[in-house]
């Protein structure tokens, strides 16, 4: 029988990237000790009274067809949650970010539209944008410039196919953050070029410090302007599918076609508990958010002396970007031996991208404990390779460094 070449379109190497998560959710099934950092789901518990909401709108039946947009209620407290004079049908309710950004692009890009995004990229977008047919040209953010997004290389990436720009900020590997100035910087080519601007920011509640600039609070791009957002990481409700789009009226419109035709809306209980979520869970949610900054601290410190290993040090989210190129490792093998050694599993930087070759990205989904223990077993792994690097007596001189790591304080 015949697939669609959509089927060809959303499949490609990117899909090999979570190879290494797998093989540790199989050792765990067979009762090995493994410390999972390889999947940015939180380790925290939805804040109580969230839950509670959607148990009482349980009881109460609320078990029926919803607004495929989404409930009125919930789209308001969105735009409460967003501080700016937003209309509610701006917004479009979705199952999760991710099919927030599937949708948006099927509404915006067509076959043979070159969309500008960063490098790395989260694995999704390729298969995201390869869904609409159209083609992703990558801008690196370099390892050694901390990872940022130089808004003039933007500029030289720009044709006459050139539609839209996908951006991801606090951006999912490495923790970079866009500031205020290089936000303008690539509204105003936005504006100059007839672009739209795709914001992702699934991690902008969990900026360390400051506060996010916001897109759409920009001059001159209410009209060209998307943001995408979701609960899954603030909140630490990833398992709800609670996501949504912020976009002109008319690309809402489209939305909630395109969701009709795809989703049907969301269960009204769990759009209940979304709405108490955003409006109380506040405290909750500043506790997560000391607790990631906290972790981020506690491992760079912990892997600054580490040799062969270079933490970059993330502006925000929930990852760190770890440089093993030191080791003599690529970053699979590294990963790979990692899990088999160490019982430890990391993502390999590879799958992001070109700019993230050498890299593997390190979850803070766990306690500041288990992360120290996680970091002596890096830190170990990294030892035995460079100790084989140098045709050294391996098991002598391992052993001491181990002793050295533990004193790591």
């Amino acid at each position: 029988m015949r697939f669609s070449t959509l089927t060809q379109r959303i499949a490609d190497d990117a899909t090999a990237a979570w190879d290494i998560h797998y093989q540790a959710l199989a050792l765990r099934e067979q009762g090995r000790e493994v410390f999972l950092l390889s999947v940015g789901d939180p380790d925290f518990d939805t804040p109580v009274p969230v839950v509670e909401a959607a148990v009482a709108s349980l009881r109460r039946g609320e078990t029926h067809y919803s607004d495929v947009r989404g409930s009125l209620a919930l789209r308001q407290a969105i735009v409460r949650h967003r501080g700016l004079a937003l209309d509610p049908r701006q917004v479009v309710v979705t199952a999760g970010a991710q099919c927030a950004l599937y949708a948006t692009c099927q509404c915006l890009f067509e076959p043979g539209d070159e969309v500008i995004v960063v490098e790395p990229m989260y694995v999704t977008y390729h298969a995201v944008l390869g869904a609409c047919g159209a083609r992703p040209v990558q801008v690196p953010m370099p390892a050694q410039t901390g990872f940022r997004l130089d808004p003039q290389a933007v500029a030289r990436a720009i044709t006459p196919r050139t539609r839209g720009l996908l951006l991801n900020s606090p951006h999912n590997p490495t923790g970079s953050a866009i500031d205020a100035v290089a936000l303008g910087q690539l509204a105003e080519l936005c504006q100059a070029h007839d672009l739209w601007l795709v914001c992702d920011e699934v991690y902008r509640g969990l900026l360390h410090d400051g506060e996010a600039p916001d897109p759409l609070n920009l001059p001159g791009m209410a009209e060209r302007c998307v943001v995408i957002d979701s609960l899954s990481k603030s909140h630490a409700m990833s398992g709800w599918r609670v996501g949504w789009v912020i976009g002109p009226p008319a690309l809402a419109e489209h939305l909630g076609n395109l969701v009709m035709a795809m989703l049907f809306g969301l269960p009204e209980f769990v759009m209940q508990a979304a709405c108490v979520a955003l409006a109380q869970a506040g405290p909750q949610v500043r506790q997560m958010r000391t607790a990631y900054r906290q972790r981020r601290d506690r491992v760079c410190a912990l892997l600054e002396a580490c040799p062969g290993v270079r933490a970059h040090r993330p502006a925000g989210g929930m990852f760190v970007m770890l440089d093993i190129r030191g080791t003599g490792l690529g970053a699979q093998a590294f990963a790979q031996r990692l899990l088999d050694e160490e019982g430890v599993a990391l993502l390999p930087g590879d799958a992001f991208g070109p700019s993230a070759a050498g890299h593997v990205r390190l979850g803070l989904v766990l306690a500041v404990e288990a992360l120290e223990v996680v970091c002596r077993r890096i830190a170990a792994c990294a030892q035995r390779a460079l100790i084989e690097q140098a045709g050294g007596d391996i098991d002598g001189e391992a052993e001491n460094r181990r002793v050295e790591h533990e004193t790591y304080q």
